[in-house]
């Protein structure tokens, strides 16, 4: 990876156009947004759990139900968000757009794996709820990493250009028909040459005069 995967520079864009067609159009995206935020409700439960049980050492049995719970999400949403980057991206992990989020949740995965060792092997519950603690703390991190290019996406679509923004489809132009115009303008002259208006005008003079008269014939449009 390159030096500078760390720090993005402002300029660079976390979407080209066709990532970004793509992101919008797969199912993934879906089941991201909708996993997501189910895993930080396990998650709020499961630390209340967990606090319950450090601080009054009742609840041992829930507390690690729900840390098995938030563990079996925290895999799911990994892989299925390893589709959607192979999907958008074209390569499952550590694409460049997302490289410091999928570093930090492998350190996310391996302390709840941690935990899952700790309960399997025995080690004493006060020591697994604070490794579980521990996972926690990686996940908020993780979480506010996630959520930084959820608004980084946001406001680079904000900032897209006209050209790129969808618009409304102009109605189609009916197709211009030489035959089919030419007899519509036939039959409207030949409509309108039957309706006249004799215009007829008479001019006398105060010496009674012959009258004058004009007859003219105008059209009807």
């Amino acid at each position: 990876m390159p030096s500078d995967s760390l720090t993005a520079s402002p300029s660079r864009k976390l979407y080209s156009v066709d990532e970004r067609a793509r992101r919008d159009a797969t199912i993934w995206t879906l089941v991201q947004g909708i996993l997501a935020p189910i895993q930080f409700v396990v998650f709020l439960v499961s630390l209340a759990l967990v606090g319950r049980f450090l601080i009054t050492g009742a609840g041992y049995d829930l507390a690690t139900y729900s840390i098995i719970a938030k563990t079996a999400v925290l895999l799911t949403i990994m892989v299925t968000g390893a589709i959607w980057e192979k999907v958008v991206f074209g390569q499952y992990l550590f694409a460049p757009a997302f490289f410091w989020e999928d570093v930090v949740s492998f350190l996310v995965i391996a302390l709840h794996l941690a935990y899952v060792a700790a309960l399997i092997q025995g080690v004493p519950a006060v020591q697994q709820m604070w490794i579980a603690l521990a996972a926690y703390a990686a996940y908020v991190i993780n979480a506010g990493q996630f959520l930084h290019k959820v608004r980084q996406a946001r406001l680079e679509g904000d900032r897209l250009t006209p050209l790129h923004r969808s618009r409304p489809k102009a109605a189609p132009m009916r197709p211009f028909s030489k035959s089919a115009d030419s007899a519509r303008y036939s039959a409207a002259s030949r409509a309108s040459s039957g309706f006249t208006v004799k215009c007829r005008m008479r001019f006398s003079s105060l010496s009674a005069a012959a009258p004058a008269r004009i007859f003219c014939n105008l059209p009807q449009v």
